[in-house]
């Protein structure tokens, strides 16, 4: 079976950059914030870089042994690499790009991926999507055991985004190469990676499924790269059944999960409901605070109320009259509280 295995050390601005990792025949999603050491990842896979200690092997060939001295060029590495600004000779012709690459597959990889109509243009002429698209031909026209994606949507509008995305996926999943793809965007992480790491210091602190990250992070930065919400608090189990979490600033909320001890409190924003006075329900946590953001996203829009989130559709939001500054509950249920162990 197709698998890159990497074992990497190597010193970043203020820490190191420690991990290992197999990648088979799938995509891979590199997250996290900026310097993380995500795009070092790729570059000593490439070749790019020298390692301080590491090791890189393809399908058992050895590419890089620090400790046997073995460092193969880049040259020599079957790697397909897309750059972010997917570098592009601006003087060539979309043919010649993917020829660069290699010529065997050339024509094979312009038709599969929609250029033949655009062989004779060159990359200025291209829309975003067509040149992300002529990227990965030439990318793969070296035909490359290993694929390497860094931030290939970025450089996209939003809405060309979404069908550049849907394309790049299918793709993807037609190759079935090891494949690592560094992203800082959740829903390009979660349609294009079968699986999803998450480095924060130059360690990967959560790996899995985009449904394991939304299930149950790790830490605050993956529930907030994922979209939710993270809030720390001190838990002890009541007499009823349910856990009492008193948050940092005093706030007090209940949850179905048993918790005891520093906690983290993991709300979905979609399940937090708002309302100018407290609901007469079932629902047992309510946070009354002033609105200080709304961020329209689709036909949604996220408000952001005191330490929480919430996020509601934009009828919703016109007929109670949000606006920055006015004060409003937001209410969510014990069972959708989930609680995470903090050591």
């Amino acid at each position: 079976m197709d698998a890159l295995q990497l074992s990497l050390a190597h010193p970043l601005r203020s820490f190191g950059l420690e991990l290992e990792l197999e990648v088979g025949a799938e995509t891979l999603a590199l997250v996290g914030p900026s310097g993380a050491g995500k795009t070092t990842v790729l570059r000593a896979v490439a070749g790019l870089l020298h390692p301080q200690r590491g090791r890189v092997a393809v399908n058992g060939r050895v590419w890089l042994d620090t400790e046997r001295a073995i460092d193969v060029p880049p040259e020599r590495r079957s790697v397909g690499l897309v750059f972010q600004e997917y570098a592009l000779f601006p003087h060539m012709t979309v043919a010649q790009n993917v020829a660069y690459g290699g010529t065997a597959r050339a024509a094979e990889l312009l038709e599969s991926l929609g250029l033949t109509a655009l062989v004779r243009a060159r990359p200025a002429e291209l829309s975003g999507g067509e040149r992300q698209r002529v990227a990965l031909a030439r990318a793969l026209a070296r035909d490359p055991a290993v694929l390497l994606l860094d931030e290939p949507l970025s450089a996209l509008d939003a809405h060309t985004r979404a069908h550049v995305r849907a394309e790049l996926r299918e793709a993807l999943g037609r190759l079935r190469l090891p494949t690592i793809l560094v992203t800082h965007d959740f829903e390009d992480a979660a349609a294009l990676g079968e699986r999803i790491g998450v480095i924060v210091e130059g360690k990967i602190v959560q790996l899995g499924t985009a449904a394991d990250l939304i299930a149950l992070p790790v830490s605050p930065f993956v529930a907030e790269f994922a979209g939710l919400n993270f809030l720390r608090g001190v838990a002890r189990a009541r007499d009823d059944g349910l856990t009492e979490v008193v948050l940092e600033e005093g706030t007090r909320l209940l949850s179905t999960d048993p918790g005891s001890g520093p906690v983290g409190v993991v709300v979905y924003p979609w399940e937090v409901a708002l309302a100018l006075e407290a609901p007469v329900d079932s629902t047992q946590n309510h946070v009354r605070a002033p609105i200080s953001t709304l961020v329209p996203v689709a036909n949604r829009v996220r408000v952001r109320v005191g330490p929480l989130t919430a996020e509601i559709t934009a009828a919703s939001a016109e007929r109670l009259g949000l606006e920055p500054g006015r004060t409003v509950v937001a209410s969510f249920k014990a069972t959708g509280t989930r609680l995470v162990e903090l050591g």
